[in-house]
């Protein structure tokens, strides 16, 4: 825990950024690499260059060609410094192919939802979102989202990763630009009422408090209080690639994680002064919920929150329809799942397992525990199906509209029906060489036959909801669970553990998975 753990930082932690644009245009040093959500780096250490883009932007153009993908190339870009000169290089390298490239009609930035919801309005296109998500700002990332409006599968990214590393050093042609605007801004404003029971919240007059943390999300909020006549405050509208506005994380490093308390904690000053406040990370597809019976939510209980009130009456959505779940999110979920008679599906981490669920309606609801979501629309219908923040934030005021009584209210209840489940996440350093047997780890590696004083229920490799591989592993008892998995992107791994039996039990699960792991 670093001492400056939510303080704002000082100048001489802020990014240098004609430093970082300099060094985007120098050469490469590192491959392209696909992980959860995409390709991400940093210019400034060569692994994310304009060489980089223009090597994926002509394997999406390729990829789109073998595919028959004929209609609109979306293109939308968030507020991180390399956001900017990678979306320009896109599109050259797209205009130089003929593509019908859509851009904001006022030069705007356009948060993933909104990119989803376009992709899946009209049918045939795809597109791209260049963003590192909540990571610091000096990262850039880049996302292909294919016709089903969601991450691409890894059948998807693995091809475009190889075609994009065969041309990192080859000449890719580019061209001057020749884009379409196109309205992102009403197009996904406008719709929300068939999404969201925006009535309800003007009726009640929920004073919502917004802090998009210099996000693509700003103009968005504006419009939704403006065309919705909506009692909604933006508490921050600045935009600033340095994000210097932006407290401290755990490490003291910038990095805008709206479920990070110490991120949040301008924020959370403000619980007393909003029914409920709302926040969104640079690209606006997770979410976090601050309210003034138990400040920041951890975002597995507002997750089983908004199950349970979508699921418990709010929609009317047949008795067939599931509820998607990452495999390291809380057992709360499993709890309420059960309560309300519905099917529970558990999915290895990442959005794109739930794409196909969203789309032909059989999920109504998939979460992850990064505090992403999203939901059909209020007819059955898909709304996006990428994770979508301000669909999760504009949740919880209908929450509180039309129940009276806010998600941290709604989440006590729960606990006094199911207890209340201590949950944790450890983030660890690992080597190469552990990462690849952790990978490789299989149900009988693991000899022990109790964790924590509980027989060992099950040791999975393998997602119970889809049968795709984990990743890593999750231990099961009775009484709790562990799930360990390595990055994609960072030489850590990711230690999940939750205990139905309180702290003590959890730190026990967390102290024994260790010595299970090796």
């Amino acid at each position: 825990m670093s001492p400056s753990a939510g303080s704002r930082p000082g100048a001489s932690q802020l990014v240098d950024l004609d430093e970082l644009i300099a060094a985007y245009h120098r050469p490469p040093s590192g491959p392209v690499a696909f992980g959860t959500s995409g390709h991400r780096g940093t210019s400034l250490k060569g692994t994310f260059t304009e060489a980089h883009v223009k090597a994926i932007s002509e394997a999406i153009a390729r990829h789109r060609k073998a595919e028959g993908i004929t209609g609109p190339l979306f293109v939308a870009r968030d507020t991180h410094a390399l956001s900017e000169p990678a979306f320009h290089t896109a599109i050259s390298v797209f205009s130089a192919h003929g593509l019908d490239v859509r851009v904001d009609a006022d030069g705007g930035y356009t948060p993933t939802p909104a990119l989803s919801h376009a992709i899946l309005t009209h049918p045939g296109s795809d597109g791209i979102v260049l963003t590192p998500s909540h990571n610091p700002p000096e990262d850039g990332g880049y996302k292909y989202n294919p016709p089903s409006g969601g991450p691409a599968g890894t059948d998807i990214t693995k091809q475009i990763e190889r075609i994009a590393n065969e041309l990192l050093e080859a000449e890719v042609e580019t061209a001057d630009p020749q884009t379409t605007p196109h309205d992102y801004v009403s197009a996904y404003v406008d719709d929300l009422p068939n999404v969201i029971d925006i009535d309800a919240i003007r009726e009640a007059n929920v004073h919502i408090g917004v802090e998009p943390l210099g996000g693509a999300s700003v103009a968005y909020f504006k419009a939704i209080a403006e065309r919705h006549q909506l009692n909604l405050e933006v508490v921050n509208e600045e935009v600033d690639p340095t994000f210097r506005f932006v407290p401290l994380d755990h490490d003291g490093k910038i990095r805008m994680d709206c479920s990070s308390p110490y991120v949040m904690s301008g924020l959370i000053e403000y619980r007393d002064r909003f029914d409920v406040a709302v926040a969104c990370d640079p690209d606006a597809d997770r979410h976090g919920i601050v309210t003034p019976t138990s400040g920041l939510m951890n975002p597995n209980h507002y997750l089983a929150v908004a199950i349970h009130y979508l699921f418990g009456g709010a929609r009317d959505w047949g008795q067939d329809v599931g509820i998607g779940k990452t495999l390291v999110s809380s057992t709360m979920i499993d709890l309420v799942a059960r309560e309300l008679g519905r099917t529970l599906v558990e999915v290895p981490v990442g959005f794109k397992w739930f794409v196909d669920g969203l789309i032909d309606g059989t999920l109504g609801f998939g979460g992850e525990e990064s505090a992403g979501a999203s939901f059909l629309r209020r007819d059955g219908t898909p709304w996006s199906t990428d994770k979508d923040g301000l669909l999760l934030a504009l949740l919880a005021a209908e929450i509180t509209a039309t129940t009276g009584k806010d998600p941290g209210q709604h989440y006590t209840e729960l606990t006094e029906r199911h207890g209340a489940p201590a949950y944790k996440r450890v983030d660890s350093p690992i080597d190469a060489e552990r990462k690849e047997k952790l990978l490789a780890l299989n149900p009988e590696d693991i000899s022990a036959t109790e964790l924590a004083g509980d027989p060992i229920a099950a040791k999975l490799t393998r997602a119970p909801g889809n049968d795709a591989p984990i990743g890593g592993v999750k231990v099961v008892t009775e009484s709790g669970w562990f799930a360990a998995r390595p990055s994609g992107t960072e030489d850590i791994y990711k230690l999940y553990a939750e205990s139905l039996k309180g702290e003590d039990h959890l730190q026990q699960i967390i102290e024994e998975a260790r010595g299970i792991l090796g």
